[in-house]
Parts: C-alpha cells; sequence; structure tokens
C-alpha cells in the first residue's frame, strides 16, 4: 500500500504540473508551442485542481493519517472539474481544439483511475 499511495503522491504532482500548465495556457501565456485562448473560468478551475492536486500530494508523500482520504477528495474535485471543463467545451458549441480533446481525456482519464485506487486501498485498510 505504500507503494500506491508514494506513486499516487508522485502522479499527484505531474497532475498539478499539467492544470498550472493550462491554467497558465488559459491565462493568456504562451509556454511553447502550448497556446490556448484565453477563458478565465478555466483558469480558475485549473488553479483550484492545482491546488487540490498539491494537497493530496502533500498528504500521500508526507504519510499523514489523513493521506489517503485527501487523495479520495482531490481526485475527486480535480475530476469534477475536468468533467466541467469537457462540459464546457461542449455547450460552448465550437468545437474544441485537439490538444484540449486529449488533455481533458487523458487527464479525465488518469484521475479516474487514481480514485479507483484510493478507493481500493481505502477498502483494504478496513
Amino acid at each position: 500500500m505504500d507503494a500506491l499511495r508514494r506513486a499516487l503522491g508522485l502522479l499527484s504532482v505531474v497532475y498539478l504540473l499539467a492544470f498550472v500548465c493550462f491554467g497558465l495556457s488559459h491565462a493568456g501565456v504562451a509556454l511553447g508551442p502550448l497556446r490556448q485562448p484565453v477563458i478565465v473560468p478555466a483558469v480558475i478551475v485549473e488553479l483550484l485542481c492545482a491546488a487540490a492536486m498539491l494537497t493530496g500530494a502533500v498528504g500521500a508523500l508526507t504519510g499523514r493519517a489523513w493521506g489517503w482520504d485527501g487523495l479520495i477528495y482531490t481526485h475527486a474535485g480535480a475530476l469534477a472539474g475536468v468533467l466541467l471543463g469537457i462540459m464546457a467545451v461542449a455547450f460552448r458549441g465550437d468545437g474544441e481544439s485537439a490538444l484540449l480533446s486529449w488533455y481533458h481525456g487523458t487527464i479525465a482519464t488518469l484521475l479516474a483511475a487514481g480514485l479507483a485506487g484510493a478507493f481500493y486501498v481505502s477498502r483494504v485498510r478496513r
């Protein structure tokens, strides 16, 4: 279980970096070839997701008593934010760039897998 906790903590750091990069991109900052239109609500949601991932990573990597629960809550919150982004793009109706589509699909899948792993361990710990 410690290996999974460490792995989910490290993956939370990777997700944190992805959320920050796309948050900056939606704020109008060009990160190399990564350019997205300025969308203020997306910036807010992505930075909230990044803060959640930071919290989960700290809890998991420092071995806090709330670490497993923190991973569940932060993965669920970030997944909700990503699903909100998917719905916002769908309702906007002007299409989604290939990069944004790939990002939403990939991060949603990874967050769902991490959430499933954290739920599994929470059942085993009882």
